[in-house]
């Protein structure tokens, strides 16, 4: 089904990507992964700002601190309140970027990587604490995308793109396991990218090459579709008063026709009710 979505912010990201909603400031936060640009959305003033960074940047996630927590392609970094930059954990990989990352509900960051050519198994998933110690939770991967958790914290979701899945692990707290498949996307439909969970459990995909976003029930039955007008649909997640608007963000990159709203911020006004999302312990 179709949706009446709205331009939130017209732009022409190359890789817009990762939104992120803040309880603290009620704004979102989104990004340009290639543009190497750090956006944030004010909604109820349509005040916006730009912060260009030095790499690549896969996600940036509030700190409970204040400040941002930022997915860079050579590590981890802290951006504070004041603007100044720190690394928490750096460890560059020649050929290597950083992708999507979330935050867990412990306060870690669950950080992803892929490798700029996309080769298989070149990518990482790993999990950061406040104190900048890494641990590598699943290697082999190719391209590390969305990440999130059940409403009660016992399921963790996760998607590689390039294997069409959402899967789904029990998790500890602290660890996953008993990892498998929650959801398979048809040849045809487009590749799973970023993903949100909402207040039912249910489960938010955004479709690359897909133009939609699909909601998924806890049993991986296909429940809502929200079909967009550009191709490269890239995350989802929920913000704005009640937490009931879903944002979307879009690529530019690689499309071979125009499209008016590719690389622009989206949204579907009360389109579910999300969940707060907890803020980086670091």
């Amino acid at each position: 089904m179709s949706a009446g979505y709205e331009v939130a912010v017209r732009a022409e990201a190359e890789l817009g990507e990762g939104p992120a909603w803040d309880p603290a400031t009620d704004r979102l936060i989104w990004l340009d992964i290639l543009g190497m640009r750090v956006h944030t959305y004010d909604p109820a003033t349509g005040r916006r700002t730009v912060r260009t960074t030095e790499q690549h940047v896969g996600a940036a996630k509030p700190r409970a601190g204040g400040g941002l927590v930022l997915n860079l392609r050579d590590g981890v970094g802290l951006l504070d309140p004041d603007d100044t930059f720190r690394w928490l954990h750096r460890e560059p990989v020649a050929g290597r970027r950083a992708n999507d990352a979330a935050v867990a509900p412990d306060g870690s960051l669950w950080a992803g990587t892929m490798r700029y050519d996309e080769a298989a198994g070149g990518g990482t998933l790993s999990r950061l604490t406040g104190d900048g110690t890494a641990e590598t939770v699943l290697p082999g991967v190719t391209v590390s995308n969305g990440t999130g958790w059940s409403p009660d914290g016992r399921l963790m979701y996760y998607v590689d793109s390039p294997t069409r899945r959402v899967d789904v692990f029990a998790y500890d707290g602290e660890r996953v396991h008993d990892r498998r498949p929650l959801v398979r996307i048809e040849e045809g439909a487009g590749f799973p990218d970023g993903l949100t969970v909402d207040a039912d459990g249910c489960v938010w995909v955004a479709l690359w090459d897909g133009g939609a976003v699909r909601r998924y029930t806890p049993r991986g039955e296909l429940d809502r579709v929200i079909s967009l007008p550009t191709p490269r649909t890239t995350a989802c997640a929920f913000g704005g008063a009640g937490l009931t608007d879903l944002y979307v963000t879009t690529a530019r990159t690689g499309l071979s026709a125009p499209h008016p709203v590719a690389g622009s911020l989206l949204v579907v006004p009360g389109a579910g009710q999300g969940v707060a999302q907890p803020a980086f312990a670091g």
